[in-house]
């Protein structure tokens, strides 16, 4: 069994959307650590705000495997591909970290995933697992967020 943590976000819908990703991943992978939601501008274009979490799984699926059912997941709630990469969505859902893999594959399999750079993606993984090492740099998360300077892309949590 492999250790994953998740990014998931919505901005359409984002409450119905992100819970119904929740059970789907409980029914397949079984307990979840799960972090608050935080609200945060959409990134990269204009539109309405992103609702964003982290969740941490084991799993027995490869990365790549793990990936598709992922992507499986966002098109049976909606998820649009024949529109551009940054534009509003129902449901997107990235493998964040997968053990300490360092992989880049195809359907945007991007280990670790850059966004961790992001505030809407570090601060929900730094929540679940403050101690977890960054497989580059060897920094826990909650020294990454530490580091962070939250000032510039703020958070606000979202009860979900």
């Amino acid at each position: 069994m492999a250790r994953a943590y998740l990014s998931l976000g919505s901005n359409l819908e984002p409450l119905r959307y992100l819970r119904a990703a929740l059970d789907e991943l409980r029914a397949r992978f079984g307990a979840l650590t799960v972090s608050p939601a935080y609200r945060s501008r959409s990134v990269g274009f204009d539109g309405a705000d992103f609702v964003n979490l982290a969740v941490g799984l084991d799993t027995d699926l490869s990365p790549e495997a793990l990936n598709a059912w992922l992507h499986a997941l966002e098109d049976r709630h909606g998820r649009r591909r024949d529109v551009p990469r940054y534009s509003d969505r129902t449901l997107d859902v990235d493998i964040v970290l997968y053990d300490d893999l360092v992989l880049q594959g195809e359907g945007h399999l991007e280990l670790p995933r850059k966004e961790l750079r992001r505030a809407f993606v570090l601060r929900p993984i730094a929540d679940i697992a403050p101690q977890l090492k960054h497989p580059v740099t060897g920094e826990t998360m909650a020294a990454l967020w530490s580091a962070f300077p939250a000032d510039s892309e703020p958070l606000v949590v979202e009860p979900l």
